[in-house]
């Protein structure tokens, strides 16, 4: 008798705690798809970001297409043979000058262009020569450089776009808060914030990857000048060699 009593107890408990579990998991199945709505992507956070988002998007385009393009100048212009000055220094002193012109035409980069100038001018005073060399050098650098003031603009302003759609987010949150009257709604605050920060996240994106870009070329450029002014002080030296040797040679 005391058995069966034990037993009908242990079968009532276990069907209360079974009970009260699935009492519990009916709100957590219920909740579980509620957090995947609150999920969200790339794409639908920066749409809420508003119009100003547009513009940070071109923004970031422009940017990527002139780091590209440089990028690619750059690289191009350093594909230079390490023979390239060996070369033209034998064909100078052999009378081939057209032979040097052609090599350097072979050559699509500012050093070739350099030494392409100076060797067209050879007859000439060495002050005229090396005032057409720096003047190529000149052109060269201002060719590479085109486009960097704009990718150093997105770098800069970028960000401020950024600030200015918070701002604009903040000023329509506290808007809306102050029709509501006595209704106010802690979502209509936090909506309208959640909304003004996309625009800054944007912003500081674009921004730093223009900043970067822009450093990168710059000490790209600034390498390609060292090896531009060296390849300038050594058509100047090829130049003096003759003029050395006939002197020597008259001494003695």
């Amino acid at each position: 008798m005391l058995f069966h009593l034990l037993q009908s107890g242990l079968d009532s408990v276990a069907t209360s705690v079974a009970e009260a579990i699935a009492n519990t998991a009916e709100p957590v199945a219920q909740a579980a798809p509620q957090q995947v709505e609150q999920s969200f992507s790339l794409i639908e956070m920066a749409a809420k970001g508003g119009w100003l988002m547009i513009v940070l998007a071109v923004l970031s385009v422009i940017a990527i297409y002139i780091f590209g393009k440089k990028w690619w100048m750059i690289h191009k212009a350093q594909q230079v043979d390490k023979n390239f000055m060996r070369d033209i220094r034998d064909y100078i002193h052999e009378g081939k000058v057209k032979s040097a012109l052609a090599l350097c035409e072979k050559y699509d980069s500012p050093v070739a262009r350099l030494v392409e100038k100076g060797i067209e001018r050879i007859g000439r005073p060495l002050t005229d020569i090396q005032t057409a060399v720096e003047n190529m050098g000149n052109v060269e650098i201002a060719r590479l450089e085109k486009g960097l003031p704009t990718l150093a603009t997105i770098s800069g302003g970028a960000p401020m776009i950024g600030f200015l759609g918070t701002v604009l987010g903040m000023v329509q949150a506290f808007f809306n808060m102050s029709n509501a009257g006595n209704n106010i709604d802690i979502t209509l605050l936090s909506s309208g914030i959640y909304t003004a920060m996309i625009t800054t996240v944007g912003g500081l994106i674009v921004g730093i990857l223009a900043y970067f870009g822009y450093n990168y070329l710059t000490a790209q450029i600034s390498n390609l000048m060292f090896k531009m002014e060296t390849a300038t002080i050594d058509f100047m030296d090829l130049l003096h060699e003759p003029a050395d040797k006939a002197d020597k040679e008259e001494e003695r």
